[in-house]
């Protein structure tokens, strides 16, 4: 788990619009993770709610596989319900569907006393009726404005671009990293791609490829937004 201050930049870094300086080329399945801990194990109602909108506007650029596979190992029994709740209100996006079998047992309560009471008195989070998770209604904030639009964030962000134009995919990983570091070797690439070697191997033939094609790669994204 990052620090606080690290995680911030990070969370700013893929769009939540929190007061740090953006971290950009944070990771963006790590981060979406540590914002979910961040929020059902510490507390943080902010960050969740922050967080939901983000994955509420951004998800179908989500590498669903990397996140599923990072929540899987996660031993936090109510950051797995989180999950497992945000992927039954995007059941639309089936590539998160196997978040709902990280939690069977009884839903649970978001907030530590009384949710239930002000379920009863307020209503139901919408994104969260029948789900894992107990959200009452006005508990997460939900602003569009909290999070960065996707030109911005693409603008921002290179390995969301980068997502923009290839899909939530390893090529598009691979891509970023090579943008950054194009003498990188292969095997650091992989590591840091978190992907196959075989998988690395030919995203970076075709990534030389393009570049002897073209001269040059597409052009790095506007940082200052």
């Amino acid at each position: 788990m990052p620090t606080y201050d690290v995680l911030t930049a990070r969370m700013a870094g893929i769009g939540l619009r929190f007061t740090a300086e953006p971290d950009v080329d944070a990771n963006i399945e790590s981060t979406l993770l540590f914002a979910s801990v961040s929020g059902m194990e510490q507390e943080s109602l902010r960050t969740l709610g922050v967080l939901t909108t983000w994955l509420g506007v951004h998800h179908s650029l989500v590498n669903a596989h990397r996140l599923v596979r990072a929540v899987s190992t996660h031993p936090s029994d109510r950051v797995r319900a989180y999950w497992a709740s945000i992927a039954q209100w995007l059941r639309a996006d089936r590539r998160l569907a196997p978040l709902e079998s990280f939690h069977r047992g009884f839903p649970i309560d978001l907030l530590p006393v009384g949710s239930k009471f002000q379920i009863q008195r307020r209503g139901e989070d919408t994104r969260f009726v029948g789900s894992k998770l107990l959200v009452p209604k006005g508990t997460l904030r939900d602003r569009v404005s909290d999070v960065l639009a996707p030109d911005a964030l693409a603008r921002q962000h290179a390995g969301y671009r980068y997502r923009v134009l290839m899909g939530p995919s390893v090529r598009a990983d691979v891509w970023t990293i090579l943008e950054e570091s194009r003498d990188m070797c292969v095997e650091e690439v992989a590591r840091r791609a978190a992907c196959s070697l075989a998988a690395a191997s030919q995203a970076s033939r075709d990534f030389t490829l393009f570049r002897a094609s073209c001269g040059r790669v597409l052009p790095p994204p506007n940082r200052l937004g």
